[in-house]
């Protein structure tokens, strides 16, 4: 990122440097007061340069910086869990931190939002894992279907459909009664919530395969929400319709670019993620050490 390789505009007969728009990724002048193929204004713009708006605008970028947050944080549930973590033969309790450390960190629902009035925990708790198999499948899903939100939505776009998303539907099972829960997976079904409201929405060959394909994951995430004992079918249902709700009301690239609108959005999501973030890991320290 940054500047690129000096240009040299003939009509002025001066050099000027050359960057790649934070928006459409083309290169253009540094001085042009709006980005010539997508019309965003002023591409130059220092704070449009900055490692947090190229992080965004990079998929890779975004997708591997949700999944390190998310590594980051059951790293220190383990390591705030010390003498406690469970190292079940059971593959589904196998490196499990424990209650305290995860309530510390931010673990969402009755418990802490009544008894502490931590309502941040809305959105940390989508960043916790009680397993190695719990992290490792919420992950997979986000890898698998990240990008295929990116592309029909946008990057910008699919943030803020996983991070509403993730705080809907802890929302709504902190509406119906859960104690206490964490995970990825209201977030994750916040995007097959987008994916199945634009194969729908798009129809055809291709929206027809999408929505076949994602609403087989769907039902897979119900039938397993009703055999596996402990599942949060709130949040991923409250997840899920999020994300259709998202996908509606944004639109998709097809339809509608993406505007200034949902880039400011979606920073403002990523700002009060890693805020949060960080407060719940400095609390958590506190408290625990």
């Amino acid at each position: 990122m940054g500047m690129v390789a000096p240009v040299t505009d003939p009509s002025k007969g001066t050099r000027n440097n050359a960057l790649l728009c934070p928006n459409c990724r083309r290169l253009v002048s540094a001085d042009e007061p709006r980005c010539p193929y997508c019309g965003i204004p002023t591409p130059g713009a220092r704070w449009k340069q900055s490692r947090l708006v190229q992080g965004i605008n990079s998929e890779w970028g975004l997708l591997h910086t949700i999944i390190a947050a998310n590594l980051v944080m059951y790293l220190i549930t383990l390591l705030l869990s010390r003498g406690s973590l469970r190292l079940s033969g059971n593959p589904l309790h196998f490196l499990s931190p424990d209650n305290h450390a995860l309530l510390l960190l931010g673990a969402t629902g009755v418990f802490p939002i009544d008894q502490y009035h931590r309502w941040w925990t809305l959105v940390s708790a989508s960043y916790l894992h009680g397993g190695i198999l719990h992290i490792a499948f919420n992950m997979l899903a986000l890898r698998q279907l990240a990008p295929l939100i990116m592309r029909e939505y946008g990057n910008h776009r699919m943030f803020i459909i996983y991070a509403l998303s993730g705080v809907a539907g802890f929302l709504l099972s902190y509406i119906a009664g859960v104690s206490l829960t964490i995970g990825a997976s209201a977030a994750v079904c916040g995007l097959i919530g987008a994916a199945l409201y634009y194969g729908k929405r798009r129809g055809g060959v291709y929206g027809q395969a999408i929505y076949r394909q994602v609403g087989g994951w769907a039902m897979g995430i119900v039938i397993f929400g009703v055999m596996v004992p402990g599942i949060n079918n709130w949040a991923h249902g409250g997840g899920m319709a999020a994300g259709i709700l998202l996908g509606a009301i944004m639109g998709y690239q097809e339809r509608c670019k993406e505007r200034f609108f949902h880039r400011w959005l979606a920073s403002l999501c990523l700002v009060a993620t890693a805020g949060i973030l960080m407060w719940a890991v400095f609390t958590a320290l506190f408290y625990r050490l």
